[in-house]
Order: structure tokens, then sequence, then C-alpha cells
């Protein structure tokens, strides 16, 4: 992998009543991928293998943990555990990190 230096928030753009997502790394051990939501885009409730950790870079977005709501702005994070229901929703246009810590 080639070492460069590149602004997060320029990796996506948002675009109208989508998300945006850009794999940043995929190793076998994880992946950390860069989102960009429009407002009231969502993921609904699903369950994932692995911890993931959401990063939130800019705007405003809930999350929803085995049914607990957190409402996350630009500069926080929050832990996803392993095999746990989740969901995404914007709550204004957001983007986020997403790393997977694969086992």
């Amino acid at each position: 992998m080639k070492s460069t230096v590149q602004k997060l928030n320029d990796l996506v753009g948002y675009q109208e009543g989508t998300i945006v997502s850009r794999t940043i790394i995929n190793k076998d051990n994880g992946t950390v991928t860069i989102f960009a939501f429009d407002k009231d885009q969502a993921l609904s409730e699903h369950v994932a293998p692995f911890d993931a950790l959401l990063q939130v870079l800019d705007g405003e977005v809930e999350v929803n943990i085995t049914g607990k709501k957190y409402h996350l702005k630009s500069g926080e994070i929050i832990i996803m555990p392993a095999n746990k229901p989740h969901a995404v929703k914007a709550v204004n246009k957001f983007k986020m990190l997403l790393y997977m810590i694969k086992e």
C-alpha cells in the first residue's frame, strides 16, 4: 500500500437521495470504509459478525443498537458490538468512517 496524504471529507461526496461509500482499506483482518449519507438515508437493522467502530466525520446520525438509540455528532464515535442488531439513520447529511475489526 502506498502512503498518501488525503482529506477524509474529500474522499466521498454527498449525493441526493442516496448513500455513497468508498473502501479505504480492505484486509483479511478488517476494513475501513468512508460513507456519505444524504438526509434521512438509512442502513436498516442488521447484524454483523464482527465488532465495528463508527466515527462521525460530519453532520449528525442516529444509531440504534439492540433497541437503544444514540444521537452522535461530528467528532464522536460508537462501538457496534458483533452479533448485536444495529441500524444507522442520517439526521441530516453526514459522513462516517466505519472500522470493521475481524478476528
